[in-house]
């Protein structure tokens, strides 16, 4: 098991790597407007997990996809060379789809915004079902004469 400030060091590495290479040195017409947007390794070193962008619809996802896959190979040995490891890890490219969630996030609370919204309004022109008061207050009963039980429910 490695230090864990150590893994993070590692997975950043990673992440700048992998980053600096698809930027510079994979000439695949298939990899769109990709940003590499975090990485992580396991405690072993041994599997690092790549998450990643893609500007672009679904078929632009796609084609990037099948070029990191293509680019794999190249991508762990250089990741491997740089860290100096005994083991390179094993690179998995994942579609990191945060804005998708955002965009998800956003409408639901644009609805909710818009129920709140209903109810305010329904609120305003809503009425009292009884009277407004529906409850005896001290001051009226004892003007009333009525003895106010004590604490207790009992009266005496």
């Amino acid at each position: 098991m490695s230090d864990p400030a150590k893994v993070r060091r590692h997975a950043e590495r990673v992440r700048e790597l992998v980053a600096s290479v698809v930027r510079s040195q994979i000439k695949d017409p298939r990899l769109g407007m990709i940003t590499i947007t975090d990485a992580r390794i396991t405690a072993d070193l041994r599997d690092a997990t790549v998450f990643y962008t893609v500007l672009g619809d679904a078929a632009a996802q796609a084609s990037t996809a099948a070029a990191l896959e293509s680019a794999k190979g190249m991508l762990r040995s250089t990741v491997g060379k740089a860290l100096g490891l005994r083991h390179s890890p094993t690179l998995t490219f994942v579609l990191d789809d945060v804005q998708d969630q955002v965009k998800h996030i956003d409408d639901l609370l644009a609805q909710a915004r818009h129920a709140d919204a209903e109810v305010q309004r329904l609120a305003t022109r809503a009425e009292y079902a009884g009277e407004a008061q529906p409850y005896r207050l001290e001051e009226e009963s004892e003007a009333a004469g009525d003895e106010v039980p004590p604490p207790g429910g009992e009266q005496r």
